[in-house]
């Protein structure tokens, strides 16, 4: 018996070794190594899967991904070169129109190789009963191409009459393809679905395989739609009967969406057509799916950049982009977000640009749509930022579950990622960023109509709630990089 326990400790202490220097050689923030050796120590068993699943970063991904990654750069480049070709003297012009955004557009053009984009029109679209009209008359249209990519594709009403059209459509001779979540669509999509969709003829496709040991912790949370590769959509609304009527627990819910026609689209197809060859293995970069007619958009040019960001990105795009935005505000930051749980880079810009006299609004929603330890966690986050000065408002019209940031009636942005680490880490995200005067006050005047159905985040009421719920929220935060 003694011999078997000498054994144990030593495999013990063997496995505790190797483990560590793994981790170490990962050369990750301090915190973060010494939290994973940590779980990895005391729950041996259990600390590895957890490992393997969630803590895995970039360089987990096989060379032979990278490769095929470059092929497909090699064969979108042609396509795109009208927009690259210009990307010289189109980021000059900004800078001298845009001032405040020359270091953002150059850092979104670094940091995930985004093209600027200058010949757009722009339609932000303020919840569903907005966006889903739009998006069946586009849709109805189509005449080459329709592509759709959704972390929550739905069963209901509402996504069997976008499926009928879809039908109709590929009956017709439309290519329309559809990229779905498999995890964010688990509880509407089945195998039976997928195959009576393919058997009219669309192709549809998970992101990756639901219990994939690869991928399993990571989520696709894209939303696009491309048509004829002339109209696309993007921002943070899937396809769904409850963003119409609210959902359950909810009168309401409060989204935004945008709606681009010109250059912009060319890039949300480029990132849909490598997302739809990580999933299929068909490569669909042809000249037919990037047409150059961009004279519907010309009236209005509007500077937009497409980023993405992923646990396979050589950098935090997004998160990049938010903490850039807030650092770089002279008079003001509107954050919309349905919880905030930031990573220590954006909580510390929020609150320097608070503390330096900077009028900064965050706003969440009053309450949480399903997994309540998102809100819980978030409570810890949000007193620490009030401190500072940072103003935060519960919105509690509906579920708020856009996701926007506008500085200084400038820039602002629309996209894919929450305010939370796994959306700045972990998950596949898009952003849209908008260098525009006119799309910036617009969002901003709708954050204001916002704040009609909000009530301000208090810090001593919260106080008050008691030892055990803030214990609680303290250790809801403690597992804020996976929530």
């Amino acid at each position: 018996m003694e011999n078997l326990f000498t054994i144990l400790t030593m495999l013990l202490a063997l496995y505790a070794l190797v483990m560590s220097i793994f981790v170490i050689t990962e050369n990750r923030r301090p915190q973060s190594t010494l939290a994973w050796i940590l779980v990895l120590f005391f729950t041996p068993g259990i600390g590895l899967l957890i490992y393997l699943f969630f803590g895995r970063d970039n360089k987990a991904f096989s060379k032979r991904s990278k490769l095929l990654m470059q092929d497909l750069d090699a064969n979108a480049r042609p396509l795109l070169s009208p927009i690259l070709s210009r990307q010289d003297s189109e980021l000059a012009r900004l800078s001298n129109a845009n001032p405040a955004g020359k270091k953002l557009s150059m850092m979104v053009r670094r940091n995930s190789r985004s093209a600027l984009t200058t010949r757009n029109r722009v339609e932000i679209q303020q919840d569903a009963a907005t966006f889903y009209p739009s998006l069946i008359e586009d849709l109805k249209a189509a005449r080459h191409s329709i592509h759709l990519q959704y972390f929550i594709w739905g069963v209901d009403p509402f996504t069997d009459r976008v499926k009928q059209i879809l039908i109709e459509k590929a009956s017709a001779g439309v290519e329309v393809r559809l990229l779905y979540d498999p995890q964010g669509s688990q509880a509407h999509v089945g195998h039976r679905y997928v195959r009576d969709m393919r058997a009219r003829g669309i192709r549809m496709a998970a992101t990756s395989p639901l219990y994939h040991l690869h991928t399993i912790s990571y989520r696709n949370h894209r939303k696009i739609t491309v048509i004829d590769g002339l109209i696309g959509y993007t921002g943070g609304m899937n396809i769904g009967q409850e963003h119409l009527h609210g959902g359950e627990g909810f009168d309401s819910w409060r989204d935004t969406q945008v709606r681009l026609v010109g250059e912009s689209v060319a890039i949300l197809q480029a990132v849909f057509m490598v997302d739809w060859y990580n999933a299929v293995g068909e490569n669909l970069f042809q000249a037919q799916h990037f047409p150059t007619d961009t004279a519907e958009a010309e009236e209005n040019n509007i500077p937009v950049q497409i980023l993405t960001s992923g646990p396979d990105s050589q950098w935090a795009a997004i998160r990049q982009l938010y903490a850039l935005m807030v650092v770089s505000a002279q008079q003001h930051v509107y954050l919309q977000s349905p919880f905030f749980l930031p990573d220590a880079t954006l909580a510390e810009a929020l609150t320097e640009a608070a503390l330096s006299g900077i009028d900064v609004k965050v706003m969440v929603s009053a309450r949480p749509s399903g997994n309540r330890l998102p809100d819980w966690a978030g409570h810890t986050f949000i007193e620490e930022i009030v401190k500072a000065g940072v103003r935060v408002f519960l919105y509690d019209k509906g579920y708020l579950h856009a996701k926007t940031i506008s500085i200084d009636s400038e820039i602002c942005s629309i996209g894919s990622a929450n305010v939370d680490i796994r959306s700045f880490s972990i998950n596949y995200e898009l952003n849209a960023v908008f260098y525009s005067e006119q799309v910036a006050k617009q969002l901003e005047a709708d954050f204001e109509r916002d704040l009609t159905y909000c009530k301000e985040f208090d810090p001593e009421e919260y106080r008050k709630r008691g030892t055990v719920a803030r214990f609680r929220d303290s250790v809801a935060r403690l597992l804020s990089p996976l929530l």
